[in-house]
């Protein structure tokens, strides 16, 4: 079975505190990006193991410990399941805020479950998936959604993009890690609900649906910071950075025309 994993974008990223158990209560509305995607081929394999192989982008850890393979795993053990073989053409930035190892795990649950034909629902198979990373349960559903709690908690956003075009953009050489990232944050409340915030015109978005990642990762950063505004200044209507970073995106009303030169991965795609 082959699944086009695609990634996400975050519109607005709310930390609003730390929990007791480390983990952060945060507040975001993430959307599907269809057009930059992984390919992950799943098959059934003689015996009980898990083969892992990787093409593309190389696969940045070790085998033992790459999302997929633990994915694999987690349904062998829950399951029973027999053999897996996953093969990933990796074509998703590492490091990038986009949800990209996330999207595979999650590929590898949901065909683990057809290929073995195991019958398991979209809501068994996000709160398998959860067990796996805090936004994994997002590309069960892949649509948008108003993410709460660690981000695993979700209900249908109403958000409509359709119409606009969307780049995305990364410094090839540059990544942000979740520890990073969150090492330096200062959770606050918002005035005002994401949700809210949303139903306002994307004309009034910027500088109101924020990422409150953005502060802290464009000081350490400048290029990802350099990304965002030349977004703006190619005139993105709306520009932020994705996640915990270091990918940034734009909407735009008219296709962009955007050079950013050979160290940077763009990726520009209309909304449908």
């Amino acid at each position: 079975m082959t699944i086009r994993a695609n990634c996400k974008i975050n519109l607005g990223l709310f930390v609003t505190r730390k929990r007791e158990d480390g983990y952060h209560e945060l507040q975001t509305v993430m959307l599907p990006v269809r057009g930059l995607y992984d390919v992950v081929d799943v098959e059934r394999m003689e015996g009980e193991g898990v083969r892992f192989e990787g093409r593309g982008i190389e696969v940045d850890c070790p085998a033992d410990k790459n999302l997929c393979v633990r994915a694999a795993r987690l349904m062998q053990e829950r399951f029973c399941v027999g053999g897996v073989s996953i093969t990933l053409d990796k074509r998703v930035p590492f490091g990038a805020g986009l949800g990209g190892g996330s999207s595979d795990a999650t590929a590898v649950v949901v065909a683990v479950n057809e290929i073995y034909n195991l019958g398991l629902d979209k809501p068994t198979l996000a709160a398998l998936a959860a067990e796996l990373g805090s936004d994994t349960p997002f590309f069960v559903y892949n649509t948008p959604q108003l993410c709460e709690g660690r981000g695993e908690i979700m209900s249908p956003a109403d958000v409509d993009l359709r119409g606009l075009w969307l780049a995305v953009a990364k410094p090839n050489n540059e990544g942000v890690s979740t520890k990073e990232a969150y090492s330096g944050i200062k959770p606050k409340m918002p005035a005002e609900s994401l949700t809210e915030l949303l139903k306002r015109d994307i004309g009034e978005w910027q500088g109101s649906v924020v990422n409150d990642f953005e502060p802290h990762i464009f000081e350490a950063h400048p290029t990802i910071a350099e990304l965002k505004q030349s977004m703006l200044d190619a005139g993105a209507v709306y520009a932020a950075m994705s996640g915990s970073g270091s990918a940034v995106f734009g909407l735009f009303r008219e296709q962009p025309h955007l050079d950013l030169g050979a160290d940077t991965f763009l990726h520009v795609e209309y909304i449908e």
